[in-house]
């Protein structure tokens, strides 16, 4: 908060001006803080506050607010009209048979307040110093490990056996467990690798095993392609060592010549020239 410092008087317990002292606004975090600096400078009992004294040196000090402060000090401005507000409720007369709540009450409870936070978050700036002059930023204290106490044994070797002879074997249980293998028969692949060559000259082996899951089904499929080339049904071939091994339905009629193997990227060399 940006405020001019400002000079108000003093005076004593008689009355009497003791003389000006220098009131600078931006030490204070609040009207609190400047008022209980008030009462607190000049030893004036808290719950017997002059009010019409305490207003006017209030008053006195914030008098050099500029309109610039405005937004900043408005906090300021509200405790000098709640001053002004107690003042005016003292000073009017009011009916004897009237007793309502002395007007500087609630005023005396927030000062109270105020003072028991303020004392509060000293202390802890001062805790906080001092931690920071002890240890660096960020260190947490290691928890003290639990002190591990030997406790004597209350029972004896009797209360042992009887609690072992009281523990009953669980029941044994024969279960016998079967795996049934689902049954691949090599017709049953002969009949896939031939229906899947009707209509085309040749197929790619892993497209043939690509429904099933099973390694088996891989197995009996090799196992029937190699029955068919014994029977001269179909060729098998690989351009390179594990490469794609392709299918070729051998025509009726033909000789045993050999069947050109795919060229190197996996595909037939037929495929090659349908391709021009």
């Amino acid at each position: 908060m940006s405020m001019v410092v400002k000079s108000a008087s003093v005076s004593s317990a008689s009355g009497t001006p003791v003389g000006p002292f220098l009131v600078d606004l931006e030490r204070f975090r609040g009207p609190m803080d400047l008022l209980l600096h008030l009462i607190r400078k000049q030893d004036i009992d808290i719950f017997d506050i002059p009010i019409s004294r305490i207003t006017s040196q209030f008053l006195a000090a914030i008098e050099g607010i500029r309109e610039s402060d405005l937004d900043s000090a408005g906090e300021f401005l509200e405790m000098a009209a709640t001053l002004v507000w107690i003042k005016a409720q003292v000073l009017l007369p009011r009916p004897d048979e009237e007793e309502d709540e002395d007007p500087r009450a609630e005023l005396v409870r927030r000062l109270l307040e105020y003072e028991q936070i303020r004392e509060v978050c000293g202390l802890l700036e001062r805790l906080e110093g001092a931690w920071a002059r002890r240890y660096a930023k960020g260190y947490v204290a290691p928890r003290p490990e639990a002190r591990v106490e030997d406790l004597p044994l209350e029972t004896t070797w009797e209360d042992v056996y009887r609690a072992a002879m009281g523990v009953e074997p669980p029941e044994s249980r024969r279960t016998r467990h079967r795996v049934t293998a689902r049954s691949v028969s090599m017709e049953e692949k002969t009949r896939l690798i031939l229906g899947s060559l009707e209509g085309n000259r040749r197929i790619e082996f892993r497209k043939l095993v690509a429904p099933f899951r099973e390694k088996l089904h891989g197995v009996m499929t090799l196992l029937a392609g190699l029955e068919l080339s014994r029977r001269r049904r179909i060729r098998m071939r690989q351009s390179q060592p594990f490469h794609d091994l392709w299918v070729y339905l051998r025509e009726e009629g033909a000789g045993d010549g050999v069947v050109p193997a795919p060229s190197t990227g996996d595909q037939p060399l037929e495929s090659a020239e349908e391709g021009r």
